[in-house]
């Protein structure tokens, strides 16, 4: 005898949290996301590459691009708001969650949070809208976890700057108009405007990836690339710019995590109630059970972090610690949910007719970028005993 299911989120009355804008908002951004994205998404996937200019144009249509910050043809909404449009995203593909937070969170945020006036009025409403893709350079191939320890500098020359350095796992990069770069100069690091097609700069996909495959990921080269005096962005001084920047994409990650351990668990759900084993459904054993009450328990978890985190941050309350602790949990767990749910639909798990292997091979990337869990874990483990353990 069978009752009925209720969905994973309903057992902690996650509805009940949200106001009616944040549910229109998770609304419209799932519906776009099923209808345009969700039936597209495991091609793009195994051919490795996406429709960027037409994604960034519908995109900035739906108007989740920077939708989160004030002025400039961006939305202006709420924290939470944002954090929802990522998990909805994220729930199709990693990749579409990235184009949207290094749009919104790193391009985007760098310019309206350090730059001029003049460099808002130009680069901002082209990219909210979609007609401007940016990405941000920042990682390189010999700092990641360190970018105190970045080699790519640049040089007053008269009245130009002059920059030299490689830029590495950079999304977005090969298709952006406009890059945020950030270099060392003698007045500590700051960070440069510089848009496609300045003499020296280049851009390379990185290829023969088998994680984030919807997704554009490039290495930036410069080569005596030379700008003028007022490509850089006058409001940021030393790493706490970059360092910004990448607490707005942190954020949205803690919510796009739930959103893929989501889909693997309405998939790994759905799975078990139609696969028949032993004359019987596969959800009706009492392991299959177990695995499903666990992942119920953490994902349900995640989303009431990332709702706490997210009236936090609309409360001006939100820290960078805060922000690892949603970062650590939430992709750790979903990382799991997303191992366990392809246990349950056996051989059918490692295929792309499912969602579960390619949110589980999206997620090893999330679990490194944008801080990897052992720095998330120091910045924890500082933040409780008052002493820093990164050297």
């Amino acid at each position: 005898m069978t009752s009925p299911s209720l969905h994973p989120f309903d057992l902690f009355g996650i509805d009940t949290l949200l106001n009616d804008e944040e549910r229109d908002i998770r609304d419209t951004v799932r519906a776009m996301s099923d209808r345009d994205l969700r039936p597209h998404v495991a091609d793009w996937f195994e051919r490795g590459s996406i429709p960027a200019r037409e994604l960034a144009a519908q995109l900035g249509e739906l108007g989740v691009l920077g939708m989160h910050l004030q002025g400039y043809g961006c939305a202006g909404t709420s924290a939470v708001a944002y954090g929802l449009a990522c998990l909805e995203l994220e729930a199709v593909d990693s990749g579409l969650r990235s184009l949207v937070s290094v749009q919104g969170s790193l391009a985007m945020y760098a310019i309206w949070k350090y730059g001029s006036r003049e460099q808002k009025e130009r680069w901002l409403p082209g990219m909210a809208a979609g007609r401007f893709i940016g990405c941000f350079g920042l990682t390189e191939p010999d700092a990641g976890s360190d970018p105190g320890a970045m080699r790519t500098h640049a040089r007053r020359d008269g009245g130009d700057w002059v920059l030299n350095g490689t830029k590495m796992w950079i999304t977005n990069g090969s298709v952006a108009d406009i890059a945020v770069v950030w270099a060392r100069t003698d007045d500590g690091v700051r960070g440069f405007l510089v848009p496609a097609g300045t003499p020296g700069f280049t851009a390379h996909d990185i290829r023969h990836k088998v994680s984030l495959r919807a997704s554009v990921t490039s290495e930036l080269v410069l080569e005596d690339v030379r700008l003028p005096a007022d490509a850089v962005l006058p409001g940021a001084r030393g790493l706490s710019g970059p360092l910004g920047c990448l607490n707005e994409a942190r954020f949205g990650i803690v919510f796009g995590a739930v959103g893929a351990a989501r889909d693997c668990l309405e998939t790994a759900l759905a799975y078990a109630a139609d696969r028949t084993v032993f004359d019987r459904p596969l959800a009706g054993f009492q392991l299959t059970q177990q695995k499903l009450a666990d992942m119920t328990l953490e994902l349900g978890k995640g989303m009431l972090l990332a709702l706490q985190l997210g009236r936090l941050k609309d409360a001006g309350r939100i820290t960078p610690e805060r922000i690892s602790l949603g970062k650590l949990n939430n992709v750790r767990e979903a990382l799991e949910i997303a191992r366990q749910c392809r246990t349950l639909l056996g051989a059918n798990g490692i295929t792309l007719e499912y969602p579960v292997i390619r949110h589980a091979n999206n997620l090893e990337s999330v679990l490194t970028y944008e801080g990897t869990s052992e720095v998330h874990t120091l910045v924890i483990g500082r933040s409780v005993t008052g002493v820093p353990a990164f050297r």
